[in-house]
């Protein structure tokens, strides 16, 4: 795809091409998967155990429903949205996070590597598809919205979870514990400080909820909407596959 979109060349404040993009994203989770789970509690304080479990609420999961989280990583969500009457499949394009979501052997959920842009399923074949924190590390932004448009039946609901504009009372708050904590953490925790100063770059890069939801809409979305959760640090996204 033709590097048009500033978005599909940023890596946190740098330019590159959309492949060294892609590459360098891949290290970033490669190098940090085995931590993963533990920097999101200290980073949040525990509050993305409260935002994940909002999300699932919202998806409100059901028997023999066809469920797939997009990015799905270590399976912290699929774990939410898994039971023993529906089986969810997580597609995420780093082997080594699947790999960390594997060795805790959740039961009903499957794994499949695979992008975003290119999902290895049927069109019309998914009922909710889910993406927490993984859509600001997409490419091409829109051509993965429209691929879950694409596979997702008529009804289906898209939800995405994505760290987003916190109010302007909060915002010298919240850069002070990003620019300076976070990366720390990184440093100390996942021995990757490199990795934890993208997350906060491209946080700032990120389209912020208006400008996301006109993205999402334009995929072909309907009834498209958001909530804000603690104060705009994060924010769920919805859209529906219209049914004709």
């Amino acid at each position: 795809m033709p590097d048009t979109d500033p978005l599909s060349r940023s890596f946190g404040n740098a330019f590159v091409a959309s492949v060294e993009r892609e590459r360098r994203i891949r290290n970033v989770f490669e190098s940090v998967a085995p931590r993963y789970d533990l920097m999101n509690d200290l980073m949040s304080l525990g509050i993305h155990r409260l935002w994940k479990r909002r999300l699932v609420a919202l998806a409100a999961p059901r028997a023999g429903q066809c469920i797939v989280d997009l990015a799905g990583g270590t399976g912290d969500v699929a774990a939410r949205l898994a039971g023993p009457d529906r089986q969810v499949t997580v597609i995420d394009p780093s082997e080594a996070m699947m790999a960390a979501g594997r060795a805790r052997g959740l039961a009903h959920v499957d794994w499949q590597l695979g992008a975003a842009e290119r999902l290895p399923l049927a069109a019309g074949s998914v009922d909710t598809l889910t993406i927490a924190f993984g859509i600001r590390n997409v490419t091409h932004l829109d051509a993965a919205l429209a691929e879950a448009r694409r596979v997702l039946k008529p009804g289906g609901r898209f939800l995405c979870l994505e760290f987003s504009t916190p109010r302007p009372w909060l915002r010298p708050f919240y850069d002070l514990f990003s620019f300076t904590v976070i990366p720390r953490l990184g440093a100390w925790i996942a021995r990757s400080p490199q990795a934890y100063d993208y997350l906060v770059e491209s946080i700032r890069r990120f389209p912020d909820q208006g400008a996301f939801a006109r993205h999402i809409q334009d995929a072909g979305f309907a009834d498209v909407h958001w909530r804000d959760l603690s104060f705009g640090i994060a924010c769920i996204h919805a859209g529906t596959r219209p049914l004709a």
